[in-house]
């Protein structure tokens, strides 16, 4: 299926691992010119290299999420080497489960007000869009309460209910706003790989939960996440599509 996002520009936090990266690349193997942003230059400028390889435009930049400037600058010259921004993917997660202030103060930072600077700074380039679409990357522990119910789960509540907030306030511009909510994600360096190296127990307790008996790929949520970018999806806005495998028990 041809997803018409063939000449659109995006923008994607955190889209250096994980699932923002899945996400990024599979935008350029539609034909997506893709910026990103991260904290690691390195990993940024890896990330910029293998996007370009796909004969698509690419551009990033490092920076810590929690700095509404760089944040601001970052969306600014995305952009300018982009020649616009159709797409607003808002991956990027402290992960800072731990029920301290820090962590409270990190997940608002990062996780919910990276979110909100990411898209309102964005807005006037989506205004000038005709396929502006924002996608929301929250969790399975925002919609219900779970073992990170705490700094973690709560912010990712939020995020999907900011989401829906800007669904209904930008509808009547055309611009579209929806949330992904993955279960657990299993990926390299990712936070399951880590917990399967160093805590095999609570790794085996992590999957046990999964009754399709696996975790996620980072691919499989990123598809869900570009649909809903893409034009495809272009009467959906609003919703909040869980990629879990059945993980969750809630009915609505």
């Amino acid at each position: 299926m041809d997803l018409g996002l063939k000449g659109c520009k995006a923008i994607v936090t955190g889209g250096t691992k994980g699932i923002g990266r899945a996400i990024a690349l599979m935008l350029a193997d539609e034909g997506t010119h893709v910026s990103v942003c991260a904290r690691t230059k390195a990993d940024v400028e890896a990330t910029v290299k293998t996007i370009k390889g796909k004969g698509v435009g690419a551009h990033g930049a490092a920076l810590d999420l929690a700095d509404a400037a760089a944040l601001k600058t970052w969306v600014d010259d995305a952009a300018k080497a982009l020649g616009g921004i159709d797409i607003v993917v808002a991956n990027a997660s402290a992960l800072a489960i731990p029920n301290t202030p820090e962590s409270w103060k990190r997940e608002f930072e990062v996780d919910l007000m990276g979110t909100v600077h990411a898209c309102e700074h964005a807005l006037p380039y989506l205004e000038k869009s005709k396929a502006g679409a924002i996608v929301v990357i929250s969790s399975v522990s925002g919609v219900e309460a779970d073992v990170v119910a705490g700094p973690y789960g709560s912010t990712k509540g939020a995020l999907i209910h900011y989401a829906k907030g800007l669904a209904c306030r930008l509808a009547p511009k055309g611009i579209r706003a929806n949330t992904v909510s993955p279960g657990t994600t299993y990926f390299e360096g990712g936070v399951w790989h880590q917990i399967e190296q160093n805590n095999p127990e609570l790794f085996k307790l992590g999957l046990s939960m999964n009754k399709m008996g696996r975790m996620a790929t980072a691919e499989e949520v990123a598809n869900g996440a570009v649909f809903l970018a893409s034009p495809r999806a272009s009467f959906i806005t609003g919703t909040n599509l869980l990629v879990d495998g059945a993980l969750t028990n809630k009915v609505a």
